[in-house]
């Protein structure tokens, strides 16, 4: 049944070789397979797969989300290696720095090369 089921992100990217740049070094996952499919990643227990596509960075919504122990952590080292932040206005949230609070909910936006847009976030 799927509610037993590991869910794992898919991401259309433009170029197969800059995508792998963003999602293995800038990013820091790491590749478990790569096929005529894609490339697969994976972060702590799940998958991410990224595959080549026309329709890359035409979504408007997060596709892929990191929950974090820290999120000022990781936008600090995110930040040290190039990644800016986007910035919404959402009713409720606030603004600190580049982390959205939401109620208890932090969390941070950003972009991949393509402009698929990524996110990780915590509950404090």
């Amino acid at each position: 049944m799927l509610n037993e089921s590991t869910v794992f992100a898919t991401i259309a990217v433009g170029d197969i070789s800059s995508a792998k740049q963003f999602y293995g070094e800038t990013l820091g996952l790491k590749q478990t397979d790569e096929s005529p499919a894609g490339v697969t990643y994976t972060s702590g227990t799940g998958k991410l797969l990224i595959y080549q596509a026309a329709t890359a960075g035409k979504g408007e919504a997060t596709c892929a989300s990191w929950d974090v122990s820290d999120v000022d952590a990781v936008a600090a080292d995110l930040k040290t290696k190039g990644i800016q932040f986007e910035h919404y206005d959402m009713p409720g949230a606030t603004l600190e720095g580049d982390i959205h609070v939401l109620g208890p909910l932090h969390a941070a936006w950003f972009k991949d090369p393509d402009g698929n847009i990524l996110a990780f976030g915590s509950d404090k």
